[in-house]
Formats: structure tokens, sequence, C-alpha cells
């Protein structure tokens, strides 16, 4: 059975889709951009202040689903920019620590409210990794 996961501690998907969905174990989380709390796109902040109010986002997603940074398999970064790419992989590691998923990085034209940044995560529930951190 697919899980739908829609959580009040993330902006609110501004489309027709979930913050997350659950399968097997498996979470993929949307795409986040730099949304604050009330809704806002922030595309008015440095690189580093959209970076981190993403990862911050991704945080709250994963733990309403079982999961947190640590039980990540794989990251999809877009950036309008890749010249800011430097300064997003520190923020990254500032979230990610030690642990290193598979990841892409993919330059992009656009991103939606003139972002500089997305964020796709795959992670697995905390439970079903064997790891309890």
């Amino acid at each position: 059975m697919i899980n739908k996961i829609i959580t009040d501690n993330a902006p609110a998907p501004r489309g027709h889709y979930s913050h997350a969905v659950e399968w097997n174990g498996l979470i993929f989380l949307s795409g986040q951009l730099p949304i604050d709390a009330e809704g806002i796109p922030r595309a008015d902040l440095s690189v580093e202040e959209q970076a981190r109010l993403v990862f911050h986002n991704l945080k709250q997603v994963l733990a309403d689903s079982g999961s947190s940074l640590d039980h990540v398999l794989r990251a999809g970064v877009y950036v309008s920019d890749i010249a800011d790419w430097d300064r997003v992989d520190r923020i990254y590691k500032e979230f990610f620590g030690g642990h290193r998923p598979a990841r892409s990085v993919v330059q992009v034209n656009d991103l939606h409210f003139g972002a500089k940044l997305e964020v796709e995560l795959v992670a697995v529930k905390a439970e079903k990794s064997g790891q309890t951190g």
C-alpha cells in the first residue's frame, strides 16, 4: 500500500501532490523549494539561507515520515546557477554531516518562484534501515 504523507510541519503543497509518499519502507520526498512556515516563497534570501530553509523543511517531512537525514539514500539537487554549487554544498554538508547519500546535482534554467535551488530525497524508514540514529 502506498501511504501519502502530508504534514503541518512544512509548507503546504501548492499543487496536486503530497509532501512524500511511503511504500514498503521507502520514502519519496517531493522537491522542496525555499518556502517559509507561513507559505511565503523566499527567493529574496541568499542561496545559503535558501538552502538552510529547504533542508529544514526536508528534515520536518522526514521526521513526520518516520525517518531522518541519516536515513536518506539519494538526493536530487536542482540549482539555477551552478556557480552557487560550492555554497549549497557547504550547507548540504552542515545538514548531512558524515552521511553521504547518493546524489545528483543538475543546473536548470528556472525554478518556481525564482528560487535558487530545489531538493528532493529518497529515504528509508528508520525501523527498516537497521539503524536507530
